[in-house]
């Protein structure tokens, strides 16, 4: 009983563990905007779905901005924890704004 006790909470442990989960980065057009979805057209033709919390910073250059700033055609860098093709966003960059 005490081994199958040992065993449950290290499976806990490991499955909450921030280090258990993998930080990714992808890089893309985005091709769709559904509330604080994003779908993302990487730069190797795959579709990643990038999903947006209250805490996920965006910026252009160094500004902070809105969800509302996200539009369909901008290239992105979007970083997170990543599960089955979706990206759980900490941080999505926007690409540099053209200089005149």
């Amino acid at each position: 009983m005490k081994k199958l006790m040992f065993a449950v909470v290290a499976a806990l442990a490991l499955i909450t563990a921030p280090s258990a989960r993998a930080e990714h980065k992808t890089t893309g057009t985005i091709s769709s905007v559904q509330g604080s979805n994003l779908m993302v057209k990487t730069t190797d033709g795959k579709t990643v779905m990038v999903m947006l919390d209250a805490k996920t910073k965006i910026t252009r250059d160094k500004t902070k901005l809105d969800v509302s700033a996200l539009k369909v055609g901008d290239r992105i860098v979007a970083e997170g924890p990543e599960s089955k093709d979706m990206i759980m966003a900490t941080s999505v960059k926007l690409g540099e704004t053209p200089k005149k």
